[in-house]
């Protein structure tokens, strides 16, 4: 029986950041083969607040959490490999004079903006404009269209996956990919911590983040048929408004299938984990080496004396 843990990570540039009971731990395998760890204490906001921790709320609460630990650990693990020689941008350069010690948090706030902007636009306003198309051509059933519409965004959503899989450098991120989820799996079964007991494991995992935006793709189909087909401007209107709701539903569920072994769990995270074939690949024990020393410091069973006290958000 395998232990019940929250414990979940990330693959970043040349290494695997985990979100333990200790904080957020980020692992990097330096060029010269040194594996570096940074970790800091991490508060979720769902927890310093009841509110925010409410069900449904809390989902998007946390995906705005995720996104904007995600950001700051692939700038951490980036800075291992920049070259020294070159000068920050214009903009950096005025983001710092103008924000001072502010401006990592304000590059990280815009950022967070642009993916949103463009996730929106790409995933849910462009699906919205195409299905109207169909209309046009005699499709008039409001959950027909909606239907078309969701098709139209898995489409986009997989071809996406399947190009940016085939980037050198977004290869090895899906191979640390797979090395988080063979150390989470064998951090739950509580089998000893080595790069040879958790490469025995699957690198298929029902609590993953892939699960997660594939789940988003399917409840918008759903919620969106119970506002209709109305004018286009109004449905991009509800689109917006629902992405909240529907990102909090689909962290219930997903919680939910961490949880669960019964039959409907098993059916509803299939399609996600056969998606992770795609955004995974087999890692090697080195880069194993460096997941599970992530989990290690995220998890408190490995100390440090130079941790960041402060806050990571």
């Amino acid at each position: 029986m395998a232990r019940n843990t929250s414990v979940g990570g990330q693959a970043v540039i040349e290494g695997v950041m985990m979100r333990g009971e200790k904080g957020v731990a980020t692992a990097v395998r330096k060029a010269d083969g040194e594996i570096v760890v940074d970790r800091k204490e991490c508060i979720p906001y769902t927890k310093r607040n009841k509110f925010m921790g409410l069900p449904i709320i809390r989902g998007f609460v946390s995906l705005i959490e995720s996104l904007i630990i995600g950001i700051n650990t692939l700038n951490y693990s980036a800075s291992f490999f920049e070259d020294e020689n070159d000068e920050p941008s214009k903009f950096d350069k005025y983001l710092e004079k103008v924000f001072k010690d502010k401006s990592e948090n304000i590059l990280t706030a815009i950022a967070i903006i642009i993916a949103l902007g463009i996730s929106t636009v790409l995933f849910f306003i462009f699906p919205t404009f195409a299905a109207n198309i169909f209309k046009k051509v005699g499709i008039h059933n409001s959950i027909g269209l909606n239907i078309v519409e969701g098709v139209i965004r898995v489409a986009i959503f997989l071809l996406y996956i399947l190009m940016i899989g085939k980037m050198d450098d977004i290869n090895r991120v899906f191979q640390y990919h797979g090395a988080e989820h063979k150390t989470i799996f064998c951090y739950e079964h509580e089998v000893e911590l080595t790069p040879e007991n958790a490469q025995k494991f699957e690198r298929l995992h029902p609590r993953c983040g892939t699960n997660f935006l594939f789940l988003v793709m399917i409840v918008s189909i759903i919620l969106f048929s119970l506002t209709g087909w109305s004018s286009l401007w109004q449905r991009i209107l509800y689109r917006v408004l629902l992405l909240p709701v529907v990102s909090g539903m689909t962290y219930e569920l997903i919680k939910w299938m961490g949880k669960s072994n019964s039959v409907i769990s098993k059916i509803t995270s299939y399609p996600g984990l056969m998606l992770q074939k795609i955004t995974t690949r087999e890692p090697s024990y080195e880069q194993i080496e460096v997941a599970i020393m992530a989990l290690k410091y995220a998890e408190g069973i490995e100390e440090t004396k130079d941790i960041d006290k402060n806050t990571l958000i």
